[in-house]
């Protein structure tokens, strides 16, 4: 049995450390019921409670969250477009966020699942300043699907 303030109060039976909580007007609270005898703590649990939800509130502001941002080529895109696919896709990057690349084969493209998989190693060769490539390209149905991620920012040695 520990009391409010940390002390060991030893054993005692479980009403006279109910009565002991009523007492103090704070809440028994068992922290190891498996162990013979349960281990019981007289804390006030509202607080407690309070107080872990703070922590994990802190704690959770202090991560950065990684969105997956998505980038939809097509297989008859003109340079153009796929410039214009690129400096979206690097700024993704930039910003730290993981990219879904992919290609949506139509109708009679599925013949050329080839020619996809040229157009994901353009466009990874095209990325290769910024990211890397976390999965390679893979057919998967009638979509051709590639992931991408950040490459780590250099460390200065100082």
């Amino acid at each position: 049995m520990i009391g409010a303030d940390g002390e060991q109060l030893g054993i005692m039976s479980s009403r006279e450390a109910y009565s002991l909580a009523l007492e103090k007007n704070l809440d028994l609270v068992k922290i190891a019921p498996q162990a013979q005898p349960p281990v019981c703590r007289i804390m006030d649990y509202g607080k407690y409670r309070f107080e872990q939800a703070k922590r994990e509130k802190e704690s959770r502001k202090n991560q950065k969250t990684i969105e997956v941002k998505e980038t939809r080529l097509s297989l008859n895109i003109d340079t153009h477009d796929f410039d214009t696919k690129v400096n979206q896709t690097k700024k993704f990057l930039a910003a730290g966020n993981r990219v879904k690349v992919s290609i949506r084969f139509r109708g009679r493209e599925m013949a050329h699942a080839q020619m996809g998989t040229g157009i994901m190693q353009r466009f990874a060769e095209a990325c290769a300043d910024v990211g890397n490539v976390e999965k390679p390209a893979k057919l998967e149905g009638r979509s051709m699907i590639m992931f991408m991620s950040a490459k780590p920012a250099p460390v200065n040695k100082q």
